[in-house]
């Protein structure tokens, strides 16, 4: 089993849960994040902004995945979350430690 963290712009998220409400999920966490990557270098061009020297919105599902299946996932959220612009996100996969259900 492997745990997939996409973190996405918000106003994509909920298109990538409809795509990911599709998928074969074992399970699905969501929650409001707070971030930078490569476009903190442009964050000085808002100026006296609220985003200036600020972390941005962003928007991270956490995922379990079978390990035969997470190409599929993965494929699907970069699908739907790309743009083509800075900022886009990022998608993480790594190996899930053992669960049990309480």
């Amino acid at each position: 089993m492997k745990e997939v963290i996409a973190i996405v712009k918000p106003f994509l998220a909920e298109r990538v849960l409809a795509a990911l409400g599709r998928s074969p999920l074992e399970a699905c966490t969501v929650r409001e994040v707070k971030g930078y990557g490569r476009q903190k270098n442009y964050l000085d061009q808002y100026g006296e902004s609220d985003y200036s020297q600020a972390f941005l919105p962003k928007v991270e599902i956490s995922m379990w995945v079978e390990d035969h299946r997470v190409d599929e996932v993965v494929d699907r959220v970069v699908a739907v979350a790309r743009t083509g612009r800075m900022g886009d996100g990022k998608v993480f996969v790594m190996p899930a430690a053992e669960a049990k259900e309480t």
